[in-house]
């Protein structure tokens, strides 16, 4: 019958869209993931001992044994992760819910906050815009971008489609950029904490140990625009606002 026959194909497309969604929300998730530890490890937030080269949870200790090592290249990168406990902990906890937020297209941007232990002061911001594309419970969210004489609403196009291996790329690509921005942010010069902010839909269902918290953002900050990356379901820009150097 026709009508079943529409049926089902809208069916199938519906299933294969979530599925194309949750690979996407996965690449998505952990590059955030990834670029925590980068920035902390980069920026000096934590000291060089307390991170490690990740290690692909893929191979068992006798897998290591026979490969000679443990340590894999991530984006084609020797990516360096946290093995301070209390970061872990921390960073499992978010990306875990993040993870769920994703996949339901929940999430708007995730910022990274460095800031300085001793005045409070805010002193670099890293932010990630999310945008999500080919959801028809979503609508897209405006880009804004501001200059010093002009405010300027686009609405972002949706990205073209890219293999798994283009995607890596351009994470990688950005990966290099986050790591060459030692040459530009003004260095932390007094011991330094970070928080994660992570921007919700107001109808996400928050977990009890969650709070509010204001946009924690850079006084007198300058902004420099870093690369974007696609995937077929979402695109992440991304920014640094730091504090000039007195």
């Amino acid at each position: 019958m026709p009508s079943a026959a529409l049926s089902t194909g809208s069916s199938d497309r519906s299933k294969l869209h979530k599925l194309a969604l949750k690979g996407s929300s996965k690449t998505i998730v952990e590059f955030f993931d990834f670029a925590c530890n980068t920035i902390l490890f980069q920026r000096g937030v934590y000291p060089p001992e307390d991170f490690t080269t990740y290690e692909s949870p893929k191979f068992s200790p006798g897998q290591w044994r026979a490969h000679g090592t443990p340590h894999v290249k991530k984006y084609g990168l020797n990516m360096m992760t946290s093995c301070d406990d209390q970061v872990k902990a921390y960073m499992k906890k978010i990306m875990s819910q993040l993870s769920k937020w994703m996949q339901k297209s929940k999430i708007s941007k995730l910022v990274i906050v460095v800031t300085d232990k001793e005045t409070g002061e805010h002193v670099e911001r890293w932010q990630f815009d999310v945008n999500i594309f080919n959801d028809p419970t979503k609508s897209p969210k405006p880009r804004t971008t501001t200059t010093p004489n002009q405010e300027n609403t686009a609405t972002p196009a949706p990205p073209t489609e890219k293999s798994e291996a283009e995607i890596q790329q351009d994470i990688q690509s950005l990966f290099r950029q986050i790591t060459a921005s030692v040459t530009f942010l003004p260095m932390l010069s007094s011991p330094c904490t970070f928080n994660v902010l992570v921007y919700a839909d107001a109808d996400s269902e928050v977990p009890l140990e969650w709070g509010d918290s204001d946009a924690k953002e850079v006084k007198n900050g300058e902004k420099v625009v870093l690369r974007s990356f696609s995937t077929g379901n979402h695109r992440v820009d991304t920014a640094v606002s730091y504090r000039l150097a007195e």
